[in-house]
């Protein structure tokens, strides 16, 4: 190894270390989101799949907790931290194989750099969080299939079969590392469909994901059935696209997407070449055809960004190979834009998360806070130990019955009320409420103790989520109490409230959600 290829890898190992330890002190400064605290839900009733994914972010929320005895906003957030570091890597190697170490060190200057792969996956607790480094993973061994002609080495082909596999434990669409180095194989290695290796290595990840088939047959099929009713639209609709594009291109940041299109520009007008045979074909193939797909889906129906988040990371290479062949910085002009934006971005968002005195949503009475992306991250932690307080001096006192279960609609605030206030309290959460609204809580509801007659129960409120509790649950308790109001304050400012209302005497059990 030279000077220069220990060079960078040194500093790949900084930027690792210095990126991680920024990351583990922003999990320490916000409470968990929406999505985060529901996946909690996975961790704590395991299983091998779940009404929305797979169980892999599950199962690295039992790792990073300790098998839940170290629960905090950090330990839920860590594994996240770890899967980025070790994606980083990944494409600090990719690079390096399919151009050089130089190339190698932009690519996992742009993976930092872009807020799907850096914060969204590499900061959140998201399927996506585990997924990075087995995505990234496979992309590797790829490489070094068709690179280092290793097409007749047994054990790299089962590798990549089970790095697939297990990415598709994630999220399903993991399969799309299949079909992209498909296509590639298809249009460079025709050959190689004769392999019999290729089969079997197809055959480890079909292995990997009965556990996700055995589920659904049992749960008539109830993930793809929920997947397909989000994507099964029949109308065009350009501004849904527009709406995709853009916010890919926040997602990725404007900068580091603006950079991919000027690279790909570069790419195809034979600017910028790639030394090993075959490699930009192979970026190509692993990247456009995903990306076409979702934009094909989002004329047709409500998408998210993030869905296509994964298509990007092989156009990093062809980034980092852009700025290889035109920069001698270490830090070129694009990756300290794209670094600076990225990190405002992130002071700016933690220190409006914990010191805004406004909500940047509704200030109508009726549902304050609506729509402030803020309240999602704060005054959880604060609430729930206020709510504690009350309920245990409501038990005491014999206002409310002993263990009192706190009643929920909908998985968010479901999450939080689970995450935060159930632990707080060291009450259980109950869901009332349709399969399409609950989601994982209807399996959660089968391990714990139902309501019945004669019981009492909470019903929270938080301003920003409104809910006709009469409406609600109204048909099933005697009587419901007007609620107690606790105000979630910041910096002197009231951003939020929290509703708790009184249910007593249970007189209709709700129907089970499940059979």
């Amino acid at each position: 190894m030279t000077s220069m290829n220990q060079s960078y890898s040194r500093k790949v190992t900084w930027l690792i270390l210095i990126v991680s330890i920024v990351k583990m002190i922003t999990a320490s400064l916000i409470e968990l989101g929406n999505d985060e605290v529901y996946y909690w839900t996975y961790a704590l009733q395991p299983d091998w799949n779940h009404f929305d994914h797979p169980p892999m972010v599950g199962w690295m929320i039992r790792a990073t907790t300790l098998n839940l005895h170290w629960v905090s906003d950090l330990s839920l957030r860590l594994g996240s931290i770890l899967c980025a570091a070790l994606s980083t890597w990944f494409i600090f190697k990719t690079g390096k194989l399919i151009a050089n170490e130089k190339a190698g060190w932009y690519a996992a200057l742009i993976y930092n750099c872009s807020v799907y792969t850096g914060i969204i996956a590499g900061l959140f607790t998201l399927p996506d969080s585990p997924q990075m480094p087995l995505w990234t993973g496979a992309l590797y061994i790829m490489g070094h299939l068709f690179i280092k002609n290793e097409e007749n080495k047994t054990s790299i082909w089962l590798l990549l079969g089970f790095m697939i596999g297990l990415a598709t434990l994630c999220k399903v669409h993991g399969l799309f590392l299949w079909a992209g180095f498909g296509l590639f194989l298809i249009l460079t290695r025709p050959k190689w469909l004769l392999n019999w290796r290729l089969y079997t290595a197809a055959l480890v990840t079909v292995i990997c994901v009965l556990p996700i088939v055995y589920w659904n047959v049992g749960n008539d099929f109830i993930t793809y059935r929920f997947h397909s009713e989000r994507v099964t639209h029949t109308t065009i609709q350009w501004d849904m696209l527009g709406r995709e594009i853009a916010g890919e291109f926040a997602y990725q940041n404007p900068v580091v997407f603006i950079l991919i299109l000027i690279s790909l520009v570069a790419l195809l007008r034979k600017r910028i070449r790639f030394n090993r045979k075959r490699a930009s074909t192979w970026l190509l193939c692993m990247s456009l055809p995903m990306i076409f797909l979702f934009w094909g889906v989002s004329l047709l129906n409500p998408t998210l960004p993030h869905w296509s988040g994964p298509a990007y990371i092989p156009l990093f290479f062809v980034g980092g190979l852009y700025l290889e062949q035109r920069s001698f910085n270490l830090f070129p002009g694009f990756i300290k834009v794209a670094g600076s934006l990225l990190l405002i971005v992130l002071i700016a968002g933690v220190g409006l998360v914990r010191l805004s005195p406004i909500n940047f949503g509704s200030h109508s009475k009726e549902n304050y806070g609506e729509y402030c992306p803020t309240l999602d991250l704060s005054g959880w932690k604060a609430f729930s130990d206020s709510f504690a307080v009350l309920s245990k001096t409501d038990m005491a006192s014999g206002t409310m019955k002993a263990a009192s279960p706190i009643l929920i609609q909908k998985w968010f605030p479901g999450g939080h009320l689970e995450l935060y206030t159930s632990r707080a309290a060291a009450l259980p959460v109950i869901s009332v409420g349709s399969l399409q609204d609950v989601h994982k809580f209807a399996w959660l509801n089968k391990v714990r103790k139902p309501l019945q007659l004669g019981d009492d129960a909470y019903a929270i409120v938080p301003s920003n989520l409104p809910l006709n509790v009469e409406e609600a649950y109204g048909q099933y308790f005697t009587t419901i109490v007007a609620p107690v109001v606790i105000k979630q304050k910041r910096s002197g400012g009231v951003v939020r409230y929290f509703y708790v209302y009184r249910l007593k005497g249970c007189k209709l059990v709700p129907k089970p959600i499940l059979p």
